[in-house]
């Protein structure tokens, strides 16, 4: 499976998923100047930005494990620009990230939520 395909299934898979947690899905694909937000959604009254990360092997480390620090920079810069055109700025945030490892045979290996990841 390609890049581009296997991150679309993946995000179709981490939706599912936080649907099935409770999760109220609001965007999907958030795309502005400063880049691309997975999934913006609702857990209770928080607005929770999800980074969704996929691979298919873990020889190099886990999924979630590469969301770096210059990537979670970039995503508060993207929250905080959501945050001023939604006029959502005095709601609760944090930043999730779902990390799923597939199994070339047989699908998905692991999905793990972390909540509040950084």
């Amino acid at each position: 499976m390609d890049r581009i395909s296997l991150g679309k299934k993946a995000e179709e898979l981490a939706a599912a998923y936080l649907l099935e947690q409770g999760y109220r899905i609001i965007e999907r694909n958030f795309r502005c100047s400063f880049g691309e937000m997975d999934i913006i959604a609702e857990d209770a009254d928080v607005l929770v930005f999800v980074e969704v990360r996929s691979k298919q092997s873990s020889f190099f480390g886990l999924p979630q494990e590469t969301v770096t620090w210059v990537k979670q920079q970039k995503l508060r810069r993207l929250a905080g620009y959501y945050l001023k055109i939604k006029t959502a700025g005095d709601k609760k945030c944090r930043f999730d990230v779902i990390g799923i490892l597939f199994d070339q045979e047989k699908g998905i290996k692991s999905l793990e939520l972390i909540k509040d990841a950084f």
